[in-house]
């Protein structure tokens, strides 16, 4: 199936026919400002309309009658939408799908020969034929045409007005299928025919596309119902009546649930929430549900052979109950059905059940429609493709299933808010049932935004109907109100009635994927707060409680929801009732990542209506990265598989056992034993939230960014911080998954006690800031990242720090801080984290939750556990101050070694990383086998530790070679002394003691240029720089050694390196400072006309200026030398080949002279604006700062 032309031709097809219907409304002068009155001079029989056109609408006729529905439509519905223009655009919405869902049918049907006619009505039996075969014999149709019909038909051909002939046939054509398929094609002569505006000539029209782009082998039934080895396959059909939905809706899904992300408006619910089910998820709920339920009360079928998910106990032992039932008594109901996937598969299980006892495919599936199938669902759209699916599956089974009169149990959730009373005077005249009538008003109030989560009184609604239809066939005389009454109340009551029955029934089944939506509004969420509290965290949760009152006892729910229910807190209660009260048949919980469709983690599971005696079976594909098919092809093989390290066998007693009972189905008996005699972990570690400062671009910066003399470091408490006069201090934001130490990358303005954050930081009314972190500022702690996508990592914090509320903290005492760092990382309470919490959001409290075993803080455990750890926080210190990114950075490391070469140097350090890191992992393994020894763990847990876990760096030699050149850089600018350790300028006073093997560049400007111009550009710095560090006899195996790892263009090292800082240089430094460079670079263009590098630390108000001047201009007066130089060369040689060299460079030249004139244009104003910058606003505000003269920006910098 060609999902990417599906998707294509879905999302432009609602968009086409959403437009095409909204200009038709508007020629009938209906539009989304308002309904335009009929001119005076309008007859009885003919209406005109300004519409804005040279000439007036006119109308006569039906037409009258289709436009006087429309604007009836609009006005009911505006009394639920609360506004007009919400109501023209739901009534546009429901023509636009009606269309397209009457299309797609037709289309489906006539491919797969369904037509009653066997005349295809949107294409041609022959492939080359363009128009219909509708069109070019309709009298070969059984369409029924009246006299004046067949000669329209006739004249039409004659006038060659095919398109207009085709929408005349294509409507007959809906009309009689009415006949057959009556909730799908309701009787067109309403507005809906009023506002189609098909074409099968137009090339960009709908017909033409689903014509052309969608092939017909992705419409047509597979024939054959089993796979090779015996397993009941999905049908053909369900997958492209689902996916054609999901994508007509997609664009408004996304806009409603990406772009909006707040609450959800009534209309806009059915959109927000469907989500197409994977089908292999489809098997694996209705296989364990409906299948499982036959099956235990059936010991001699055979089904179980024919469900390729049906899971079972490796032993293969399943519990039957002794219950005899009959195919009859299966009842299947999906409360959010959708376009009905989930209900076709179980037609076919269900199939299978009534062939084993002896039934007929027709009359089995007869029987299925009427008695087994049962759905609902809040979007019209949805329901009439979910009818349409269950029809069609009937009817490949059954040839005369759609012309028997099938009645069927399938319904869209309708609303009574246009119906004020049941009562009729005249009418209804029987007490007893107009009660129920009155309790059907009063009960599907608002009914479209609370669906199927009403709880439904169970009634007499069959006696009901029979009163209902008694009074529109025994009503005598009427008045306008009893016909108002018949006309449109009646059809409603008949309607609520139908889904009343539906949804106070009980059923065996009740399988579903239900909607997903945690920002609820209105009547909506005003219900779920009244009845459902306790299960409101999710649409999702309040679902999975109101279904098991929807089952039978012993019966199965079944559903596919975000995973999250099985762990964090606000689904507690939810746990709860199932844990204590229901059993957990089976459950697959799916990799993070693998629903495509959504962005939620998703598990898929049954429950057991009732206490089971045996264990749930469970599946966990949490470490199988990968879409939906990666998923399905690791449960197969864990069906298949005797022996598979990811499927679970436990009993909910386990869980049980655990604080917040997390369906944690891993953690065996072994496992959830120390929850029974730890210690309190509250009573060793105080868990905090961080500081929310309300601004982040206003109050925090990278470190490097600031004036470095302005940063207090090491600060013990509030007031030591104001005593130093200092505006930025330490900060933890999270970070990058990294443990033991780092991660030390933020400051934040906390002058004066964080003053401008607590008071000078409003929001309307509301001061934006809060968790200041009190007494616990500035105080060591341990902390981590609140949001990863990998394992737990948490790091030691030394004195002098506050926190963010992405880098949470926990006050632990000084003695216990690193044995208690070395737990929390341990394999043992990365076990128990993941059941605690498994998603990527970590909140401080989750850390209480661990069992901590009281030998880890004792002797002789305690000294063994703190040598380690002490160990790995000195070996990841050392790594992260190797770099110049962190602000304990003394030199770069191929300056620490006693090395006069670049290479040597390499692979000395190269050493000492592979030491460190295989130090680092022997020590972390170590430690696990210490803590799996004390919490005797030696069968759920490995000691190793895979090197991705290893948060220190190897060796990389490109890497480390760029990075040797940013330090070079640092030193040409002053940043870095070869004299001292450290920074040697980040702002403050210059000192020009601290330079004497190597002096920085006087004026803050080093140029970049293509060619070597001058000796003092930046690569001959950068020789000079490396004759004083390595030695002057090894300069060239040097450069050499650096241009082989840097791997650009170049004939020589020193073209590979000037390339480098020609092209890659700032790239590479933007990202190592995170889109926060510290060196600026003037760039004129694409030529490479002008490139020079400044240091934002020493920029004034005329370094634009000397750069203009001193720089830009010199390089201008270079090229013009430059050209006559290769003019001189082309007007005297006679070597072609030397004319012609000279001839493109000077083209070469005259292109970048050219730029650096231009160039030379916008920063000459900027130059005369005298622009200085504040270190304290960060590079962000100043790099625009610089770049801005009067109101307006001109790039002279590098974009970052």
């Amino acid at each position: 199936m060609n999902k990417t032309a599906i998707r294509k031709f879905a999302e432009w097809a609602r968009e086409k026919l959403i437009e095409d219907i909204k200009y038709k409304a508007g020629t009938v002068g209906i539009t989304a400002n308002g309904i335009a009155e009929k001119l005076p001079q309008s007859t009885s029989d003919t209406y005109f309309y300004d519409v804005g056109t040279k000439d007036y609408t006119k109308i006569s006729g039906i037409e009258i009658k289709q436009r006087d529905a429309l604007v009836k439509a609009i006005q009911t519905k505006e009394r639920s939408y609360k506004s007009y223009q919400g109501a023209f655009e739901n009534v546009i919405e429901e023509v636009a799908y009606t269309w397209f869902n009457r299309l797609i049918a037709i289309r489906f049907m006539e491919v797969n020969d369904y037509l009653p006619s066997g005349v295809r009505a949107l294409s041609s039996e022959n492939k080359a034929k363009k128009e219909p075969d509708l069109v070019t014999t309709p009298f070969d149709t059984d369409l029924e045409f009246t006299s004046y019909e067949q000669d329209r038909i006739i004249q039409l051909k004659d006038d060659n007005k095919l398109d207009e002939l085709f929408r005349m046939l294509f409507i007959k054509q809906c009309n009689k299928l009415h006949d057959i398929l009556p909730e799908l094609f309701e009787k067109t002569d309403d507005y809906s025919e009023l506002l189609l505006t098909i074409s099968f000539t137009d090339p960009e029209g709908i017909i033409h596309h689903l014509i052309n782009d969608i092939e017909d082998v992705d419409f047509r039934i597979n024939d054959e119902m089993y796979t090779d080895d015996g397993k009941i396959k999905a049908d053909g059909q369900v997958e492209i009546i689902g996916w054609l939905y999901q994508y007509y809706i997609s664009k408004k899904h996304d806009e409603i649930v990406n772009i909006n992300k707040g609450t959800v408006k009534k209309a806009d619910i059915p959109a927000a929430t469907q989500l197409f089910t994977t089908d292999w998820v489809v098997r694996y709920m209705v296989d364990n549900s409906l299948g499982r339920y036959w099956i235990e009360r059936n010991p001699q079928s055979k089904l179980a052979e024919k469900l390729e998910f049906f899971v079972t106990p490796k032993n293969g032992e399943i519990q039957y109950v002794d219950e005899k039932i009959s195919p009859t008594d299966l009842t299947f109901f999906d409360p959010c059905m959708g376009s009905g996937h989930i209900l076709v598969y179980a037609f076919d299980v269900l199939m299978e059940i009534y062939r084993e006892v002896g039934y007929s495919d027709r009359d089995a599936a007869v029987s299925i429609v009427e008695n087994n199938l049962f759905g609902m669902d809040i979007d019209k759209r949805a329901y009439q493709l979910a009818y349409f699916a269950v029809m069609m599956k009937a009817r490949s089974y059954n040839r005369r299933a759609l012309t028997k009169g099938i009645s069927n149990n399938l319904a869209v959730v309708e609303e009574s808010n246009s119906i004020d009373k049941f009562i009729c005077n005249g009418l209804t005249t029987d007490n007893e049932q107009n009660k129920i009538g009155e309790y059907l008003v009063e009960a599907y109030k608002d009914a479209q935004e609370i669906g199927t989560l009403q709880t439904i009184e169970k009634k007499d609604y069959n006696g009901f109907v029979a009163y209902l239809n008694n009074i529109d066939s025994s009503a005598g005389q009427i008045d306008l109100f009893s016909t108002t009454w018949l006309n449109d109340t009646l059809p409603q009551m008949l309607q609520l009635t139908k889904q009343a029955e539906i949804m106070s029934n009980k059923y065996a089944v009740v399988c579903t994927n239900p909607p997903y939506m945690n920002k609820l509004e209105g009547q909506l969420k005003k219900f779920v707060v009244d009845n459902y509290k306790a299960y409101s965290g999710d649409l999702f949760s309040v679902f999975i409680y109101r279904n098991f009152d929807y089952c039978k006892v012993d019966g199965y729910s079944a559903f596919m929801t975000p995973f999250v229910w099985m762990f964090i807190k606000t689904y507690e209660k939810l746990r709860e009732l199932v844990i204590d009260t229901k059993s957990i048949t089976t459950l697959v919980q799916m990799e993070y990542s693998a629903y495509e469709e959504a962005t939620v983690p998703i598990c898929s599971f049954v429950i057991k209506n009732g206490k089971a005696q045996t264990d749930g079976l469970y599946i966990k594909l949490s470490e199988f990265k990968g879409g939906m098919d990666v998923q399905k092809e690791k449960v197969l093989e864990a069906l298949n598989s005797d022996k598979c390290t990811y499927f679970y066998q436990n009993s909910e007693a386990n869980m049980q056992a655990i604080p917040g009972m997390p369906i944690a189905f891993w953690l065996g008996e072994q496992a959830v034993k120390p929850y029974g005699y730890t210690l309190d972990m509250s009573k060793y570690i105080s868990p905090m939230i961080g500081m929310v400062t309300g601004d982040t671009n206003r109050f925090l910066r990278f470190w490097q960014e600031v004036d470095f003399t302005n940063i207090g470091f090491n600060c013990v408490s509030e007031e030591e911080s104001v005593e130093s006069g200092r505006m930025w201090f330490p900060y933890q934001k999270g970070g990058n998954y990294r443990r033991w130490y780092g991660n030390n990358e933020y400051v934040v303005n906390w002058k004066n006690a964080g003053y401008e954050i607590k008071y000078d930081n409003f929001m309307g009314k509301r001061v934006r800031s809060h968790n200041y972190n009190g007494k616990q500022a500035f105080k060591g702690a341990l902390t981590w990242s609140s949001i990863t996508s990998s394992r737990f990592s948490a790091r030691i914090v030394s004195d002098g720090f506050l926190y963010d509320v992405a880098g949470p903290f926990c006050q632990v005492e000084e003695k216990n801080r690193k044995c208690l760092l070395a737990f929390i990382i341990s394999n043992v309470a990365d076990l128990y984290l993941n059941a605690i919490n498994p998603t990527i959001n970590f909140v401080p409290g989750t850390l209480l939750a661990l069992p901590l075993d009281k030998k880890v803080i004792t002797s002789p455990y305690f000294e063994e556990i703190n040598s380690f750890a002490e160990n790995c926080i000195r070996l990841t210190t050392d790594d992260w101050d190797s770099f110049e990114t962190s602000w304990d950075f003394t030199k770069h490391p191929l300056l620490s070694y006693e090395a006069d070469n670049v290479s040597t140097a390499f692979e000395m350090w190269s050493k000492e990383c592979d030491e460190r890191f295989n130090q680092l992992k022997a020590n972390e393994e170590e430690l696990n086998r210490i803590f799996i020894d004390i919490y005797e763990l030696q069968d759920e847990l490995k000691p190793e530790v895979e090197d991705k876990d290893i948060t220190v760096r190897k060796a990389d030699l490109q890497r480390d070679i760029k990075s040797l050149i940013l330090y070079a850089v640092g030193c040409m600018f002053g940043r870095y002394s070869l004299d001292e350790d450290g920074l040697a300028y980040a702002g403050g006073e210059w000192d020009n003691s601290k330079y004497d093997t190597f002096i920085p560049d006087e004026d803050n400007c080093i140029p970049i240029t293509d060619e070597e111009y001058f000796e003092d550009d930046i690569v001959g710095l950068f020789c000079a720089w490396l004759k004083k560090v390595y030695g002057e006899d090894t300069l060239e195996e040097n450069l050499d050694f650096i241009a082989n790892a840097l791997d650009n263009k170049g004939k020589t090292s020193r073209e590979v390196i000037r390339n480098y800082f020609l092209t890659d240089f700032i790239k590479d430094h933007i990202k190592t400072y995170q889109k926060r460079p510290i060196y600026w670079l003037f760039d004129s263009g694409k030529q490479n006309g002008f490139k020079a590098l400044v240091y934002m630390h020493r920029w004034n108000a005329d370094t634009i200026g000397n750069v203009r001047v001193e720089y830009l201009h010199r390089m201008q007066r270079v090229y013009e030398k430059e050209i006559n130089r290769m003019q001189e060369i082309i007007d005297n040689s006679h070597d072609n080949k030397e004319i012609s060299n000279a001839t493109k460079r000077k083209e070469k030249l005259q292109k970048q002279i050219k730029e650096t004139k231009d160039y030379d244009a916008k920063i000459a104003h900027l130059a005369l604006s005298r622009i200085d910058i504040d270190l304290d606003d960060g590079v962000k505000v100043n790099y625009e700062k610089v770049q801005t003269a009067d109101g307006k920006k001109m790039q002279i910098l590098a974009k970052i």
